[in-house]
């Protein structure tokens, strides 16, 4: 699929889906959070991506010849599968165990960080820059803001979560950070194939993890109101959530449908201080606030519009 130059003006309808879709990925971090006290970590993975794979399948009904490329590119779209879908969401289902939605949304925001500073090493089109290294930098600083705490828990008697919850979704960034270079390679590649391509692939890879680790069976059948959370995780954020995207992109261009990624931590925090009592501390409001403006250094827009005045 043809993308738009990084220049693309965007009107106030797209400015909408994009705030719509920050909002309905934001929102998989408070799906998650109500969901994983009745499921566990690697069920949940399976059910997100087993029904949004489903659902993609019926969405694209055999278009854009989508069998004859998975049958094809069958191995690289279990790799992309591990890397997007299996690993990262399995890592942050198992912090939001422990950690609110708000939190876990912060820490997965440092994704486009980690796949600067990864497709610095792995790619010989995207080094960095002064501009790249100090958002990177900035956004670094945000989050050892917001884990700092943690890991000085043991020796200062300090509460709150252990100090593995908070790692385990900055570690899902770093996997997201490869999926997005390894991701490259599927140029060419109609958009809605690769994300029933790799959500096929995971379903496939988390199957007999959920089978060995949790057996499912024994699980005993969750409330309604948890039931309802999977399935907006899977259906909402997932599958259409992923339809809204490629809608996005194919309008505004890859690079303005990257700001998407400052508008899901405000929509989680605010999703999880609305219906899940969760507050920010004025430490987590300072690590966020570095974090978000570590992305704006790294996007530039702002900066190129304001040195043109």
């Amino acid at each position: 699929m043809e993308q738009p130059a990084a220049s693309t003006r965007m009107s106030a309808a797209t400015w909408g889906l994009l705030a719509l879709l920050g909002m309905i990925w934001g929102g998989s971090f408070f799906f998650a959070r109500v969901a994983v006290g009745h499921v566990p970590p690697a069920t949940l993975v399976l059910l997100r991506v087993g029904i949004a794979a489903l659902a993609l399948h019926a969405y694209i009904a055999g278009r854009f010849d989508i069998y004859a490329t998975l049958r094809g590119r069958w191995r690289e779209f279990l790799l992309l599968g591990l890397l997007n879908n299996a690993v990262p969401h399995m890592l942050i289902f198992l912090g939001q165990t422990q950690i609110g939605a708000g939190l876990a949304s912060i820490l997965n925001a440092t994704t486009p960080i980690f796949t600067v500073l990864i497709a610095n090493r792995m790619t010989v089109d995207e080094k960095l820059s002064p501009q790249k290294i100090a958002g990177c930098l900035i956004g670094l600083l945000g989050t050892a803001v917001l884990i700092g705490p943690r890991a000085l828990a043991p020796f200062t008697g300090a509460g709150g979560p252990p100090l593995w919850a908070v790692v385990l979704p900055v570690l899902a960034a770093v996997s997201y950070g490869f999926a997005a270079t390894y991701g490259k390679r599927f140029r060419g590649v109609t958009p809605p194939v690769i994300a029933s391509g790799q959500l096929t692939a995971s379903t496939l890879l988390m199957l007999p993890v959920s089978l060995t680790l949790d057996s499912p069976w024994q699980i005993p059948l969750p409330p309604l109101s948890v039931i309802l959370a999977v399935l907006a995780l899977a259906l909402l954020s997932t599958a259409y959530g992923y339809i809204l995207f490629f809608r996005i992109m194919a309008v505004a261009g890859a690079t303005n449908t990257s700001l998407v990624t400052l508008l899901v931590p405000p929509s989680a925090i605010l999703a999880g201080m609305l219906f899940l009592g969760e507050r920010l501390t004025p430490l987590g409001l300072l690590g966020m606030a570095l974090v978000l403006f570590g992305l704006v250094v790294l996007d530039g827009r702002v900066f190129s519009r304001l040195r043109k005045r």
